[in-house]
């Protein structure tokens, strides 16, 4: 037997330390499995997104293509109409975002009748050439952003992730 005995005082404080840390415990953990949930689903594989415009419709002209997909944000899943500029350059097919680098408006092609061959931000008149590349002198600060693109089985164009613009 040990010479060290525990007074009333101690063994109160252990007991109450002990119980307080089970009952934060009990309270800490479904929160921490809250917030890690999400993150531990198993998610999909598609990063396409399938459009309506069959590839051999696709023209040297920017055509307007909206596509609608499904997004996820934790438990809330919602519906998602974006939008892309289509073209065809030579055997490539080119797809550009519409957001100006600038502030983050909607550019248009030829919508300003003083460029009728450029990307227009109405926003703050930003002017974008037709491979994205942003015109000096205009607020743009960078090219606009390219999606990954390919054909699909049906001969439908499919639309991938956002990437940096590599055609500047």
């Amino acid at each position: 037997m040990s010479n060290n005995k525990v007074t009333r005082r101690q063994f109160l404080s252990y007991t109450l330390t002990g119980v307080g840390g089970f009952m934060a415990a009990g309270m800490l953990m479904p929160m921490v499995r809250f917030a890690i949930d999400p993150v531990l689903q198993k998610k999909d594989g598609a990063d396409f997104v399938l459009t309506d415009l069959p590839v051999a419709d696709i023209t040297e002209e920017p055509t307007r293509v909206d596509f609608n997909f499904e997004q996820i944000d934790a438990w809330y899943s919602s519906e998602v109409t974006s939008t892309a500029w289509v073209y065809r350059d030579g055997d490539t097919i080119v797809a550009l975002s519409p957001i100006c680098k600038h502030l983050g408006c909607t550019v248009g092609w030829a919508t300003d009748s003083a460029h009728p061959n450029r990307f227009f931000c109405a926003c703050h008149a930003g002017l974008y050439e037709k491979n994205g590349k942003n015109v000096p002198g205009t607020p743009p600060r960078g090219p606009l952003d390219m999606y990954e693109v390919r054909e699909s089985a049906d001969g439908l164009l499919e639309l991938g992730p956002v990437v940096p613009n590599t055609l500047v």
